[in-house]
C-alpha cells in the first residue's frame, strides 16, 4: 500500500511537472507508471505467502528493489518493508508437517 502511495505521488510530481514544461518530467511519469506495477507484484507477492513462499519472496524482493531504484525517495517507506518481507518469505519458507 505504501507502495502505491509513492508512485501516486512521483505520477503527481511528474504532472505538476509537465504541466509547468519542466525538463525530465515524462520520464519521471513513466518511472512512476514502473513503480506503480512493482507495487501491484508486490501485493500480489505478499498475498502468495502462505501458499508459495519462495514464489512471493522473489515477488516483494524484484518489487522493493525495482521501486526504489524507479521512484527512489517516493518508495522510502514501501522499499525496506517489501525487501526485509521478501527475505522472510525467500529464506523462511513454510513449515514442514511432521
Amino acid at each position: 500500500m505504501a507502495g502505491l502511495v509513492g508512485a501516486i505521488f512521483a505520477l503527481l510530481v511528474g504532472g505538476i511537472g509537465i504541466a509547468v514544461n519542466a525538463e525530465g518530467a515524462t520520464s519521471i511519469v513513466g518511472l512512476a507508471w514502473a513503480a506503480m506495477g512493482l507495487s501491484i507484484l508486490g501485493i500480489i507477492g505478499g498475498a502468495l505467502a502462505g501458499a508459495k513462499a519462495k514464489t512471493s519472496g522473489v515477488l516483494m524482493l524484484i518489487a522493493g528493489i525495482g521501486g526504489l531504484i524507479a521512484v527512489s525517495m517516493a518508495y522510502i517507506i514501501a522499499a525496506p518493508l517489501l525487501m526485509v518481507g521478501g527475505i522472510m518469505a525467500f529464506f523462511t519458507g513454510r513449515p514442514k508437517p511432521a
